[in-house]
């Protein structure tokens, strides 16, 4: 995939989620740069893809056109834009954690506003305009919506009614004194590509290896690598206290009747794990950290 016309056209999302999506190519073995502050083309070190940073809000569409092969946006913003593209793997992580993030419809909290029905007449401030709108269709409810290029918290109540935004953590919205009145829905990042695209097998083939190694970044950050050493006659009582879900790999050590043992853990459960298996007769424990997990 050396030629020019075989370049993967890749949109990054520019603004809040860049450093983390830059953070997990780079995990994923993609190192992407950007050569100065105001340069909305980062340099790969991979000679087969042309990157593109982007809002998150427009790449949906220039995906679906072809403009683009492929992009990272959210599945807020897919489903706000309407698009027709193809989905080629979820990513579950986001500006500051590895959860979902809620688009939700926000009042202030002293508001007379109880439910959606008492959004009718009401103006309500979003970037997430065609998603609230259809939102509000589907309830029987009609509003004004109007665009906003942001800092909707500030705006409620003394401009508008109600707002739409996204919300990770929900701290930017207490500390507006804002409160939930519906969620519109629960979004994930997604690699997306344009369907013609897909159906070209060079290209799909790139993007099934950044997904599947982007997939593997993911898996990792929950998980850590866990070896030790035991002995025939504590083997029993350490694997009891490893989680059932993997059987470790046992490998016999130059000392007769001794074992290396080695398996793969959630990260949370290691504090509560180690001391255990110390206490079962477990020696030399190595936790070690994981760059990339394949399934």
């Amino acid at each position: 995939m050396s030629e020019t016309s075989l370049k993967l056209k890749l949109g990054l999302p520019k603004g809040s989620l860049q450093e983390a999506t830059f953070a997990l190519l780079k995990k994923a073995g993609w190192n992407f740069r950007v050569p100065s502050g105001r340069s909305y083309e980062p340099i790969s070190d991979d000679p087969d893809i042309e990157a593109v940073l982007l809002r998150p809000q427009e790449i949906p569409l220039y995906v679906q056109d072809g403009i683009l092969d492929a992009g990272i946006t959210g599945h807020d913003w897919i489903q706000d834009c309407g698009v027709d593209v193809h989905e080629v793997v979820e990513l579950t992580y986001s500006k500051n954690t590895q959860n979902p993030i809620r688009v939700v419809l926000a009042v202030h909290q002293d508001s007379p506003i109880q439910s959606l029905q008492d959004l009718q007449g009401k103006r309500i401030a979003t970037e997430y305009v065609r998603l609230t709108e259809r939102f509000l269709q589907s309830q029987g409810v009609q509003a004004r919506v109007e665009f906003s290029w942001g800092a909707c918290e500030v705006k409620v109540p003394q401009l508008v009614d109600a707002i739409v935004v996204n919300t990770e953590t929900g701290s930017s919205l207490k500390a507006h004194n804002l409160r939930i009145l519906e969620v519109l829905i629960t979004s994930t990042t997604r690699l997306i590509a344009n369907r013609s695209v897909w159906e070209q097998t060079a290209k799909r083939e790139k993007l099934e290896n950044l997904a599947l190694m982007m997939q593997g970044a993911i898996n990792a950050a929950r998980l850590v690598g866990l070896k030790m050493n035991v002995s025939e006659t504590s083997m029993e009582a350490v694997l009891n206290a490893l989680p059932a879900l993997r059987r470790p790999t046992l490998s016999p050590l130059s000392d007769k009747g001794w074992y290396a043992v080695e398996t793969i853990i959630e990260e949370t459960v290691a504090r509560d794990l180690i001391p255990n298996l110390r206490r079962a007769g477990a020696e030399g424990i190595v936790e070690y950290a994981l760059n990339k997990v394949i399934p």
